[in-house]
């Protein structure tokens, strides 16, 4: 039998909640699959996983000997890293533990239960409409459970923790007889079985020894089984976070601006620092609101439905990812469930996400009248690896389609996230070589072999061969806006005025998107623009086309009629308006071209 444990100084604490924290990301697939509650999106597992990643590698840069420290990091970390629902509310937890516990160098259980019991009341008042039969209430059943055992005068942690985990399980059970959802899936929760999962694992590690270094657990292996739960209409279509710091937020008047917007509200951390987490169908709205009340960071916006219908696909083996720099019609991503991670675009001080925060038309407005010229910045690693980690439970592999490396460092933020994915599923990261119109087609034709079943090899093969075939064309409507982002130099500006000379930007086979031409005079500027395509068309091969536009769908329109009439091979096409990667540096007026061998 293991010696006592009579306290938990900092370093026994880190090493239980390192062994805790593997034990629960060991499981993240299972969690997963079992995911109903609230939303059957299947990605608990993935968010928990993330959650508690941020802690153990705030926990594996170096021991404390300070219990309290060691808690007040986990709760820092575990707030920064938080993911969806079940991730805010653990962050919630813990810092509530941390600000119990914060003046104690080593903890009694008495104390211990006196921290864990502070922090299921803090996870609870984050909630704006708790319900039982969730995290929730097991977080609660095994603080109760710790605090009458504390009472007794049990000293001992393995005692303690062996017998309230006991409680928990049974708590755990409880769930899928307390929600509809659960009982007519027959699971338990997956936010409270991720949460027993962190209990047990804690537990082992002290009937180990708690004195030693927690082992490595390996990540469990996909079975790829399909996800708990029916398919449900969302009144919410995304799952949207922030991070709002300030001197002294208002958290009472956040939590009521926010409640009329949608559901599932979690409000973490403290009035210096907050985490947002709700169900809306307007991000934007969200982060609008956020700003009134603080400086506002890590903004991200997960589309439900896609992931839903990527739960329950049961005939495609590969998921297909992008970033927001391709155009692709919202009807082809819904209906080829492509999956998209958004850009950051920032106007000055105000920051949003690239076509979730902000649509192309919104942007475009924007463009117009603000006389600060917009910058636009790669996701973080973390948004790819977010959703990386979901696809990965779900789908044999994923590939990942990103712009050029040769304009942004996008795909070696995707290629980054890949490498660090904990998933048996492979992760495959392709540069298009391409940007906007080209970008979309690439993944489009990806999506597709996926669709049919074609496993990842075949898929990524195939694109390979499509890339250098893809291009892409722009007609840019304004040099001024060029200028205005430092692209282009007021001389040029004025030169290709005088001269009458419109650019032709275009992808080149090295991945650059730079001028491919000039066209000369402004009048009949399409015409001279189709004659500069058809020229680089074979005109025996089929194409798919797509046309971009920047508040100019009439000349869109008008443009891909007249490429069909010089090109009678033209299969397939679309016109949509264009994002803001081209639209910044071509203002109003700038039509995009895409073409692809069909």
């Amino acid at each position: 039998m293991p010696a006592p444990v009579l306290e938990l100084n900092g370093a026994r604490l880190s090493r239980l909640l390192r062994a805790g924290i593997q034990r629960l990301i060991a499981d993240q697939e299972h969690l997963n699959r079992i995911n109903v509650f609230p939303v059957p999106d299947g990605d608990t597992g993935t968010n928990m996983a993330l959650t508690m990643s941020a802690v153990l590698a705030s926990l594996r840069r170096g021991a404390d000997d300070h219990a309290g420290a060691t808690l007040t990091r986990a709760a820092d970390a575990a707030l920064d890293g938080a993911r969806g629902n079940s991730g805010a509310i653990l962050a919630q937890f813990f810092l509530g533990m941390g600000d119990s516990a914060a003046s104690h160098a080593a903890l009694s259980t008495s104390q211990f239960a006196t921290a864990v019991t502070t922090g299921a009341i803090y996870a609870r008042d984050s909630l704006a409409e708790p319900r039982e039969g969730t995290v929730l209430t097991v977080i609660t059943d095994f603080a109760t459970e710790t605090a009458r055992l504390a009472a007794t005068g049990l000293h001992d942690y393995l005692s303690l923790f062996s017998q309230a985990l006991k409680k928990a399980r049974t708590s755990l059970q409880r769930t899928s007889d307390q929600l509809e959802a659960l009982r007519i899936a027959r699971v338990v929760d997956a936010g409270a079985q991720g949460f027993v999962d962190l209990l047990e694992g804690m537990t082992d590690h002290l009937h180990r020894d708690v004195d030693a270094e927690p082992a490595d657990v390996s990540v469990t292996a996909a079975d790829h089984e399909t996800t708990a739960g029916e398919t449900h209409d969302l009144s919410h279509r995304f799952c949207t976070e922030c991070t709002i710091t300030s001197a002294n937020i208002d958290r009472r008047k956040l939590r009521e601006h926010l409640a009329a917007l949608g559901s599932s509200l979690v409000l973490a951390g403290t009035n210096r620092k907050s985490k947002v987490h709700i169900h809306v169908n307007d991000p934007a709205e969200v982060f609008r609101i956020a700003s009134l009340f603080g400086a506002v960071s890590g903004q991200k916006a997960d589309d439900m439905q896609r992931q839903q219908q990527a739960a329950h696909d049961e005939l495609r083996r590969v998921a297909v990812v992008t970033d927001s720099v391709a155009d692709i019609p919202d009807d082809v991503l819904d209906e080829l469930g492509i999956h998209v991670v958004p850009l950051r675009i920032q106007f000055g001080e105000q920051s949003y996400l690239d076509k979730v925060g902000l649509s192309p038309e919104e942007f475009l407005a924007e463009l117009v009248l603000n006389p600060v010229h917009p910058k636009t910045s790669q996701p973080p690693a973390g948004d790819f690896r977010r959703q990386f980690e979901f696809l990965g439970s779900h789908f044999e592999a994923v590939v990942s389609i990103s712009v050029t490396a040769k304009v942004s460092g996008t795909y070696n933020a995707a290629q980054s996230a890949a490498d660090r994915v904990q998933s048996s599923s492979a992760i495959e990261v392709l540069d298009s070589g391409n940007a906007s119109i080209g970008q979309g087609l690439l993944a489009i034709y990806a999506a597709e072999l996926a669709a049919k079943g074609f496993d990842a090899s075949h898929i990524v093969t195939a694109v390979r061969k499509m890339i250098p075939l893809t291009r892409t064309y722009a007609l840019i409507g304004s040099l001024d806006y060029a200028v205005r982002g430092g692209r282009v130099k007021p001389a040029v500006r004025s030169i290709a005025n005088m001269l009458g000379l419109s650019p032709v930007l275009a992808s080149h086979p090295d991945g650059r998107i730079a001028p491919a031409g000039m066209l000369f005079g402004r009048r009949n500027r399409r015409d001279k623009l189709v004659r500069f395509i058809i020229r680089r068309m074979k005109s025996s091969q089929p194409y798919r086309v797509g046309i971009g536009h920047a508040n100019a769908a009439t000349e869109a329109h008008d443009l891909l009629d007249r490429l069909r009439r010089a090109h009678p091979r033209i299969e397939s096409a679309f016109v949509m308006p264009v994002g803001s990667t081209l639209t910044a540096h071509g203002g109003p007026g700038t039509l995009v071209v895409g073409i692809q061998p069909s």
